[in-house]
């Protein structure tokens, strides 16, 4: 039996946007607090594993909170430029969560 699922197939919400000019902030948001606790036993978002994911050295990630009230995973990271300066390749920040929709989570956690 296959007890992984993707992350895109359990969250409601998976969404990066701008946090200022120079952060990017990610959101992952779960319909109910059973799927959202059954991520977050089995470890696979963690800042090691969102810094290993995205490809960035582990001081780029400014916050990780798991935030119980709203059934969320959030964290933010710094930006390699300013937002919107020369070179940057997403003005809003609103295309780098792509990475997380295929993340498989253990469900046997």
């Amino acid at each position: 039996m296959n007890t992984r699922t993707r992350l895109a197939d359990l969250a409601k919400t998976i969404r990066s946007k701008n946090a200022g000019t120079d952060k990017i902030t990610f959101d992952i948001i779960f319909r109910e607090k059973s799927t959202y606790d059954m991520v977050k036993r089995s470890g696979s978002l963690s800042p090691a594993s969102v810094c290993a994911l995205l490809n960035i050295d582990p001081s780029r990630l400014t916050d990780f909170v798991e935030y119980d009230p709203a059934y969320a995973i959030k964290f933010t990271i710094l930006r390699l430029r300013p937002s919107g300066s020369p070179g940057d390749a997403d003005i809003f920040g609103a295309q780098q969560y792509a990475p997380f929709l295929d993340v498989e989570i253990d469900l046997s956690s």
